[in-house]
Order: structure tokens, then C-alpha cells, then sequence
């Protein structure tokens, strides 16, 4: 774990309050969109900029291109990224949206029903619902023309059901714990479900090295002015 990320686990009760934070994000309500840094890992093609995929993709390939690189074995960090790819793509296109959203709940409440839940189906379903839902309610750039395709193809954010049926098959997993605070802070940044989840994961990151590496990335312009607080309260 690099020294900053260490400085952030120490003054964690100082970071809930910056969690939202972003430079990249302005104008962003959460950061349930951010950019996931993947290292040298697979995933969806992408361009150059963090909301924008290639333009030469073929959204008639994505269902499939998505279930072959979300394999058991694929990292959580790597899995998020690349929904969150394969979200950004389908916003572009209603049916193909919905397709996506339909594949990936069905998937999670089947394998619910046939007594054989699975934590990684619940934690895709989780997030395609609230990554497609936190689309729908911008109407701003960069999701201007997205927005107004998928509004309405989800009700309400409300994946954290389902991360939380996810965490009960996979408790001692900081990365799980990671995505769990990512949605928990969609309606309560900064809550109690928020810290506990951010707490864990931050606890666990030396096991991580992709988990690591997002955090440390995102809070590394807080971690001065954390310091700074944490050394005042004690």
C-alpha cells in the first residue's frame, strides 16, 4: 500500500466528508461514473476520454463482448470498469439498454431462485441498474443525448439491495466493499452504510492492488488537507 493510501486509511473519519470529490467529475452528481484504472486488464474498447467509448464499436456485440470478459475470475475493479464501459455504450441506444438491464437483473434473480445466489451477478446487476439510472438523470454534458434515451428505463437507484445480498456470500472482500460504498453513497454520501463500507475497504486494500491503486488515485488531492485535519483532532 503507497504512503498516501496509508495517510487516508488513518484519517478516514476526515475522508467520508470529501468522498464525493473529483476533479474529473464536475458537474457529476456521484461518482458512480468514474473511471476505474484497470492497469493492462481486458475489457470493453474504450477511446480516450472517460465517457466516451470508440465510435467504430458494434452495440450488436455487446452483450456478448460483456459476458465473455466477466468471467468468475475477473476482478472486481476490472468487472466495474467494464460494465461501466458497457453502460455508456448501451445508453446510446434504448433497446439495447433495456437489453442489458433485463440480461443482467435476470441473471442475478435466477440464480437467486435456484438457491445458488451469486454475489458477482448481484454486484453486475447492481451497478448496470444504478449506472444506467445515474445516466438518465443528467441531463448535462457529457450524457446530454444518453440522458434523455434511457430516463425512465429505470425507476429508481436501487442497487444496494442487491450489493447488500452480495456481501452476505462474500464478507470479508474489500473490493466487494468498495463497489458496496460506491452505491451506497448514490442517496446517502457520507451515511452510515457509506462509511462502514469504505472503512472495510480501505482496511483491506494491501490485499488489492487494483483496489489500491483506485483509491489512492482518487483521494490523492485530499490527502494533504486530511493530514492536516487529522493531526488537529487528535
Amino acid at each position: 500500500m503507497s504512503a498516501r493510501l496509508t495517510a487516508v486509511v488513518a484519517a478516514f473519519a476526515v475522508l467520508m466528508v470529501f468522498a464525493l470529490a473529483h476533479p474529473v467529475r464536475a458537474g457529476f452528481a456521484t461518482r458512480l461514473m468514474y473511471q476505474f484504472d484497470i492497469g493492462n486488464a481486458r475489457s470493453l474498447p474504450w477511446g480516450n476520454e472517460w465517457s466516451r467509448g470508440r465510435a467504430d464499436y458494434d452495440l450488436t456485440n455487446l452483450e456478448s463482448d460483456t459476458d465473455a470478459l466477466l468471467t468468475p475470475l475477473t476482478p472486481i475493479i476490472v468487472r466495474l470498469e467494464t460494465l461501466r464501459r458497457a453502460v455508456i455504450y448501451a445508453s446510446s441506444d434504448r433497446k439495447v439498454a433495456r437489453q442489458l438491464l433485463e440480461r443482467f437483473t435476470a441473471r442475478a434473480r435466477a440464480a437467486e431462485q435456484s438457491g445458488t445466489p451469486d454475489a458477482l451477478a448481484f454486484l453486475d446487476a447492481a451497478f448496470v441498474t444504478d449506472w444506467l439510472w445515474q445516466i438518465g438523470q443528467h441531463d448535462n454534458p457529457p450524457f446530454t443525448g444518453p440522458s434523455r434515451m434511457v430516463r425512465g428505463l429505470v425507476d429508481g437507484a436501487d442497487g444496494y439491495a442487491l450489493v447488500e445480498k452480495g456481501l452476505a456470500l462474500r464478507p470479508n472482500d474489500p473490493a466487494y466493499e468498495f463497489g458496496a460504498a460506491l452505491i451506497a453513497g448514490v442517496k446517502d454520501l457520507g451515511g452510515a452504510a457509506f462509511t462502514e463500507h469504505a472503512r472495510k475497504a480501505l482496511a483491506g486494500a494491501s490485499r488489492d492492488v487494483l483496489l489500491a491503486r483506485n483509491l489512492d488515485r482518487i483521494y490523492a488531492d485530499r490527502i494533504p488537507r486530511l493530514q492536516e485535519q487529522a493531526t488537529a483532532g487528535r
